[in-house]
């Protein structure tokens, strides 16, 4: 599990994709040490672009390798974690995915999931940043 760094104040950052298959299906992951289904993603670590965070974590949490450019979406604050951690939406339509990651210690499953059948457990924030980008719902500034 990668930890989102402190960075200068206290602030911490970090970056999720909504990753939008052929068929308009989005990726989902369900993470060993909490419960539910989100959006692949994680912190920036020391010395990171945003970019270059995104890119590992697509790789490391659903074996998905960018093939073309990525759009930056909004920037949150998600209070959940701490009044200081704000996240990157990056939406990802060119990609690969050789095979299916294998669940290990910290993503126990993946999937691809139309959006008008969402598993059960998937998170608040994961449904309305769904909506946002897909759906045209008002974006909020806060996860």
């Amino acid at each position: 599990m990668h930890v989102w760094w402190r960075m200068s104040r206290g602030l911490t950052l970090g970056v999720r994709a909504l990753v939008i298959d052929r068929e308009d299906r989005v990726l989902l992951v369900r993470h060993s040490y909490v419960s539910g289904w989100y959006l692949p993603g994680g912190g920036v670590e020391v010395g990171e672009t945003l970019q270059e965070a995104l890119v590992r974590e697509l790789s490391e949490e659903g074996n998905v390798r960018l093939t073309g450019a990525v759009a930056l979406f909004g920037v949150y604050l998600n209070a959940h974690v701490s009044r200081r951690d704000h996240v990157a939406l990056y939406v990802v339509r060119a990609f690969e995915q050789p095979a299916p990651p294998a669940p290990n210690h910290e993503i126990v499953a993946t999937g691809f999931f139309p959006v008008d059948a969402l598993p059960d457990g998937t998170t608040r924030g994961t449904r309305a940043r769904i909506a946002e980008v897909l759906h045209g719902a008002a974006v909020s500034e806060r996860w």
